[in-house]
């Protein structure tokens, strides 16, 4: 009878999480034009995560421009998401480079620099301490954990600090959806959320973007599953914008 009950205890504990690697690579186009494409990696271990982003502007939009960008974010796992520790992010455009490191702690902006130091005006709405006390990054909170992909998934908010900015973005749900083009990395169920976002500080007052953006009523995030139960990555985003659909669509998928 010891025995027995040994053994449905040992069989009722949670099982080590195993090691969580993908990589998904996106196309940007602006207006139906290709403009970029973007690579991102994702290692979890259950208690700690990296995510590495690389980005590069290419098709017809390096006639009129040149640039690249590369973000990593690392910090905890949990069941509820992940949390940022650490983030940098390294833009190149122009000639001229951009730069921005930040650190966590428990939820809150500890150290942050950026390099050119940012122009602080009338204009600018200045960063308070109270701003930071609850934060994350701007790659971590994307990546999203859940029992189910069901519109619990887009029930959430996302406070993020870049270095620069800190905003809220609110995800709504929307409908269940499907994906089936065959020219994207994945074909199946998806949820798709739409998204609002709340300039808090950072931003520039006169800044037609952040004014765009704050005012728009049609941001879409598509989300599908990972192979892994309980992960769920970007499959589209949608941006409408005076020079047309900015949209971000998962090419490819490998886990």
């Amino acid at each position: 009878m010891a025995a027995t009950t040994l053994g449905l205890a040992l069989l009722a504990l949670p099982a080590a999480a195993a090691e969580i690697k993908a990589r998904a690579e996106y196309m940007v186009t602006m207006g139906g034009t290709h403009i970029a494409n973007v690579r991102i990696n994702l290692s979890d271990n259950g208690s700690a995560y990296s995510l590495v982003l690389d980005a590069k502007i290419t098709g017809l939009a390096q006639l009129v421009a040149s640039g690249t960008a590369k973000a990593t974010s690392t910090g905890t796992s949990t069941d509820k998401g992940l949390r940022s520790q650490k983030f940098d992010i390294l833009t190149r455009a122009g000639g001229e480079d951009f730069t921005s490191a930040v650190t966590y702690a428990g939820g809150t902006v500890d150290t942050f620099k950026v390099a050119p130091p940012i122009v602080n005006n009338i204009d600018r709405v200045a960063i308070e301490r109270k701003h930071l006390t609850t934060a994350n990054d701007m790659l971590a909170p994307f990546v999203l954990k859940g029992a189910a992909l069901d519109q619990q998934l887009c029930n959430r908010q996302m406070p993020i600090f870049t270095g620069v900015e800190r905003f809220n973005l609110s995800l709504k749900y929307v409908k269940d959806d499907t994906a089936t083009s065959k020219r994207t990395g994945y074909q199946g169920p998806l949820v798709l959320c739409s998204m609002h976002y709340t300039p808090i500080s950072g931003h520039y007052t006169n800044n037609e973007i952040t004014t765009y953006l704050a005012k728009n009523e049609r941001i879409l995030v598509w989300y599908a599953p990972l192979k892994a139960q309980g992960y769920y990555i970007p499959y589209r985003a949608l941006v409408t914008t005076e020079a047309g659909d900015l949209s971000v669509v998962l090419t490819d998928i490998s886990e």
